[in-house]
C-alpha cells in the first residue's frame, strides 16, 4: 500500500507516516519503476504500535530503542514495563506541579481582585505581580527557604 493508504488506514495524515519513515521507525520498500514507497502489513502493525505508544506518553527515542530490541529478536517487555514506570513518576510529579500552579495562581486571582491598577513607574511595571510573594519563589527555585530582600530583590 501507499503512503495515503497506510494512512487512511490508521486515521493518521499522510505527513505522519512520512515522519515516521523519514526517521528510520517504518522501512517501506521502494518500487524500482517509479520510486513510490510501498508499505506492507508489518509497517502497518508497527505503525499502530508507534501511535499505541506515542499516546501513552513514550518518545520517539524510547520507541528507537524498543524497535532496536525487537529487531533482534528479543522482547522489549521489561524494557516497556521500566520505561512506563519512570514515565509515570514523571506525570506525577509534572501533576503535583501543576496542581501547586494552580494554587497560586487561584491565591493570586483572590489577592488581586480587591487591588488597584498602577500605572507603571522607572521602578515598577505591574505591582500585582512585583508583589506576589517572592520568597516562596526564590525559595522554590532554589529548593531551600531563603531570606529576600524584596526592594533589591537580592538573596540574602
Amino acid at each position: 500500500m501507499k503512503v495515503a493508504q497506510l494512512a487512511n488506514k490508521l486515521g493518521v495524515s499522510a505527513d505522519t507516516v512520512r515522519f515516521y519513515t523519514r526517521i528510520g521507525l517504518l522501512n517501506p520498500s521502494k518500487s524500482p519503476n517509479n520510486g513510490y514507497k510501498t508499505f506492507n502489513h508489518k509497517d502497518m502493525v508497527r505503525m499502530q504500535f508507534i501511535l499505541s505508544a506515542r499516546n501513552l506518553g513514550f518518545s520517539v527515542e524510547d520507541i528507537k530503542v524498543i524497535f532496536s530490541k525487537t529487531d533482534l529478536g528479543d522482547s522489549a517487555c521489561q524494557l516497556v514495563r521500566e520505561l512506563i514506570k519512570v514515565k509515570l513518576l514523571e506525570t506525577e510529579q509534572q501533576f503535583n506541579e501543576m496542581v501547586q500552579l494552580r494554587s497560586k495562581l487561584s491565591k493570586a486571582i483572590q489577592d488581586w481582585s480587591q487591588m488597584p491598577d498602577n500605572i507603571p513607574t522607572g521602578n515598577m511595571i505591574c505591582h500585582l505581580i512585583e508583589n506576589t510573594n517572592q520568597e516562596d519563589i526564590v525559595s522554590e527555585e532554589l529548593g531551600v527557604p531563603h531570606y529576600v530582600d524584596k526592594a533589591s530583590m537580592e538573596i540574602k
